[in-house]
């Protein structure tokens, strides 16, 4: 089994969108785990405002095959693929990293350049996983996230009840 940790986002319905996002991997993978939720600004285009958090997975598929999974949940969630690539999103979920694998696997890179570069999915990273390594950088996700420039990116904690009663 491998150890994967993806980044979930919305900023369309964003409760709605990553609940039914959160119900379709915990159906497809069994028990995940979660970071917070975190809101942000939009990054890359004007918009509102994105819900995020990493959950974390086990799974025996491929890294291609949970590619392919995970596009499909998107699709489920009402995911258009038509904008541009930095736009407003129902559902978007990312493979961060798949066990320690890094280059091009199955056409995923691992892994996923945005762990460096962006506050909102550093963060809930170094939440969920803060003693686990990155894979080619060599230090853990807490010493990246406390090196990382937190003034850059506006973040912060939101409630947010999943699953729902």
């Amino acid at each position: 089994m491998a150890r994967v940790y993806l980044s979930l986002g919305s900023n369309i319905e964003r409760h709605k969108h990553l609940s039914a996002g959160l119900d379709a991997l915990v159906r497809e993978f069994g028990d995940l785990q979660m970071s917070q939720v975190y809101e942000s600004e939009a990054v890359g285009f004007d918009g509102d405002n994105f819900y995020n958090l990493v959950a974390a997975i086990d799974t025996d598929l491929s890294v291609g095959e949970l590619a392919l999974r995970l596009r499909q949940i998107e699709d489920d969630n009402g995911r258009l693929r038509s904008g541009p690539k930095f736009s407003a999103r129902t559902l978007d979920i990312d493979i961060l990293t798949y066990d320690d694998r890094t280059g091009v696997v199955d056409s995923v890179k691992l892994p996923r350049d945005e762990i460096l570069k962006n506050a909102f999915v550093l963060l809930p990273l170094s939440e969920l996983a803060s003693d686990s390594v990155h894979p080619v950088e060599g230090k853990t996700y807490q010493q990246l996230w406390e090196a990382y420039d937190q003034a850059s990116q506006k973040l912060w904690p939101v409630e947010f009840s999943w699953p729902e009663d």
